[in-house]
């Protein structure tokens, strides 16, 4: 038996499962990868730029290296460290919204390259943590917990249907909530403030857990 969301909702999925007669409830959550994604992306980024800024200061004015990115006052130690040319530059966040207007440009590909990549290292990261369709599945099994209504073999297929969609649009959405703080000017980047708060509500989250088992031990 499936438990379908609202038409209004498309998150949390939440799959009912029987095992010797009791049924549990499995919530498919919206961020299914939390904040894995924005790390990676941020990591990506970091050593692109490290990697740059070392060629350029190497390699100043070749050809290649610029494309790569161009860096002001590599020689002089000046302490600006953001790109103003090359790939670096376009996978950077716009300074200010009077930038996104000068050059809509780098807007659009830092945007798409936001949502892209943060929607990649989602739907990667299920395989890699084994958090996937088929490691829960198998997960479930070994528990002796089975979806209503469908044969063992199924359970793969079925939750197929909504981990890798759940991972990817919370990737997105990751990625758009980092994009929309760079853009509004937040204190800080958009990228630490989103950490900050997604790592305050995963201890909020353990805290509810911890509290419901008590209450259940006690009750």
């Amino acid at each position: 038996m499936i438990r379908r969301p609202p038409r209004s909702t498309l998150f949390p999925y939440t799959t009912l499962f029987r095992s010797r007669g009791q049924r549990n409830s499995y919530p498919i959550k919206l961020f299914y990868t939390s904040n894995i994604p924005i790390i990676l992306q941020s990591a990506l980024v970091s050593n692109l730029y490290v990697i740059s800024q070392m060629l350029a200061v190497k390699f100043h004015g070749n050809f290649f290296i610029n494309l790569l990115g161009v860096w002001p006052d590599v020689h002089s130690g000046g302490s600006r460290s953001y790109p103003i040319g090359g790939l670096c530059y376009y996978l950077s966040p716009p300074e200010t919204l009077t930038h996104v207007i000068e050059d809509p440009i780098h807007a659009l590909l830092y945007i798409l390259f936001m949502l892209g990549s943060c929607a990649f290292f989602s739907k990667t990261w299920i395989d890699v943590s084994g958090s996937s369709a088929k490691d829960v599945a198998k997960q479930l099994k070994e528990q002796q917990m089975v979806i209503a209504g469908y044969r063992n073999e199924s359970m793969t297929h079925l939750l197929n249907r909504y981990i890798p969609t759940a991972a990817a649009f919370g990737g997105l959405c990751i990625g758009a909530l980092s994009v929309l703080a760079d853009l509004l000017g937040a204190i800080g980047s958009g990228t630490g403030i989103l950490l900050a708060v997604t790592i305050i509500y995963q201890y909020f989250e353990i805290f509810i857990k911890e509290q419901s088992d008590i209450g259940s031990i006690f009750s």
